[in-house]
């Protein structure tokens, strides 16, 4: 065994006893990223031209629903420190960093009749600036920040946003298609709208019986009108591919009589918004959208808007990759006659009636709810493999909650190279998972949290001015694995790997 210390693009790597035999090697094909989005680290909220979006709104006229009424005015500051975040990625090696694009930034009044040129030089900038040092840019279109003028009009629940998303969505094909080549169009339309219209995301409506439906098949439908597009106006000229993030926590059954609901569950978190696009079939669900209907004969609020026959032969097959943000898995049991249902009463389990559990051997992170499974991210591959038959996976976020901020994050870094562990061994096991990003570049803003959680492979100090961005020891440790393309399995002797 020998000590290994290397510098590397001005980071440290040390404190790892490698046994060179035992490394876990990926793939030169393999893609290793990190991912950030556009309102958690940019700032400049009102820089220029820029428009307002509905967590502009929300921070400002409702604080009291942010931890330490927290905003995103100046975050990270990215806005004006690019070149930094460049920097930072260049130093972890990165084949590809991911980013989202301002809805507001780009178009300050939510539609395509007028272009900001200064969000354009910003994203310009961004993207030439990765390029310059190898660094692919895989870009989001959608993450959270919807102009707050479009949520006037009724927002993701009028059915006229999928023409507004589509006439955005070709600007941004048009202005930087010819350097991206990767795409997602909305990032986990799961929270845009059965959190954003059960009062627990933006823009905080509760809506369930109307609003709720409505999202998710106007969601579908706007991604679908973008894929097509792209995949024949911009296709022809650029080669690139499109898809669609979805946040699918793994599920699995606390007893073997609980695998039918957990089944059910798993459709109602993820095949509800990816079984129309990823199946052979297209539409709804089969075993969900029956449950529901019954369901809605006694509750309205239960019941699932129909798709067309035009509409679902328009979103089938509207993909060139499955792209999957992992976090966590849970476990399910049916709930008990007059059990209370919790902690989680959204999310579907008051609905089917079931508890969202944790088995007594995971450790958890930062929170309750965020148990730590490794395996549950190899089961769910596969699960996705054998559902849908997709050609190709990346795993778009996949990060570790942290409430300390300690510059030496273990635990973290054990996570990560854990569930890469993981990622591997699909590959292994046959599946063609093509890339891992992780969540997050750097400390930003975390939604409702704040700045109280970290998920940041970078701590960011947000009480100076010039937001210090400084690696933790992940960081350290990632930009090793990018560039050695391997996990160095057997790492003797380290305390925090045990």
């Amino acid at each position: 065994m020998n000590y290994v210390s290397v510098v590397v693009s001005g980071i440290l790597i040390s404190g790892c006893w490698c046994s060179v035999s035992n490394e876990v090697k990926f793939p030169t094909w393999f893609k290793f990223g990190a991912a950030t989005s556009a309102y958690q680290i940019e700032g400049g909220w009102n820089a220029s031209d820029k428009g307002v979006s509905i967590w502009d709104t929300n921070v400002h006229i409702r604080p009291d629903t942010m931890v330490n009424a927290a905003t995103g005015d100046v975050a990270c500051d990215s806005y004006h420190l690019w070149r930094r975040d460049i920097e930072m990625a260049e130093e972890l090696g990165l084949d590809v960093y991911r980013f989202s694009i301002s809805w507001t930034r780009l178009l300050p009044n939510g539609f395509a009749n007028y272009i900001s040129e200064d969000g354009k030089r910003y994203y310009n900038n961004l993207i030439d600036g990765l390029l310059e040092k190898g660094i692919e840019p895989v870009v989001t279109l959608y993450h959270a920040d919807l102009p707050q003028i479009l949520q006037d009009l009724g927002g993701w629940a009028n059915p006229l946003i999928a023409d507004w998303f589509s006439d955005y969505a070709r600007i941004a094909f048009t202005l930087f298609g010819d350097r991206v080549k990767t795409w997602l169009t909305l990032n986990e339309a799961f929270i845009i709208c059965d959190c954003g219209y059960e009062k627990c995301q933006t823009p905080l409506i509760n809506d369930t019986l109307v609003g709720k439906r409505l999202c998710n098949k106007n969601t579908l439908i706007a991604h679908a009108k973008a894929w097509r597009m792209y995949d024949e106006e911009f296709k022809p000229k650029y080669n690139g591919k499109v898809s669609i993030t979805s946040l699918f926590l793994w599920f699995e059954p606390a007893t073997p009589e609980d695998k039918e609901v957990t089944d059910l569950l798993i459709d109602y978190w993820e095949s509800r918004y990816t079984y129309p696009i990823y199946s052979k079939e297209g539409g709804w669900p089969p075993v969900l959208e029956k449950f529901l209907a019954d369901k809605g004969k006694h509750d309205d609020s239960a019941s699932i808007l129909p798709f067309t026959a035009e509409e679902i032969q328009f979103i089938r097959g509207t993909y060139d990759f499955y792209a999957l943000n992992h976090y966590t898995t849970r476990m399910i049991r049916k709930a008990q006659p007059g059990e209370k249902i919790g902690p989680w009463p959204l999310y579907g389990s008051e609905l089917l009636g079931v508890q969202f559990l944790s088995d007594p051997t995971w450790e958890h992170a930062g929170a309750d709810w965020f148990a730590i499974y490794p395996e549950g991210l190899r089961k769910q591959l596969h699960w996705l493999n054998q559902t849908y038959g997709v050609n190709e996976i990346m795993i778009t976020e996949n990060g570790y909650l942290d409430l300390d901020k300690h510059l030496d994050d273990w635990a973290r870094l054990k996570y990560l190279k854990d569930h890469m562990e993981q990622v591997q061994l699909a590959i292994s096991d046959g599946l063609n998972v093509t890339g891992y990003i992780s969540w997050a570049l750097m400390d930003n803003l975390e939604w409702f949290g704040g700045y109280s959680a970290s998920f940041g492979l970078y701590s960011v100090d947000f009480s100076d001015p010039n937001r210090t961005r400084t690696p933790r020891q992940s960081a350290r440790y990632y930009s090793r694995v990018t560039r050695t393309r391997s996990l160095h399995h057997t790492l003797d002797g380290l305390n925090y790997l045990k």
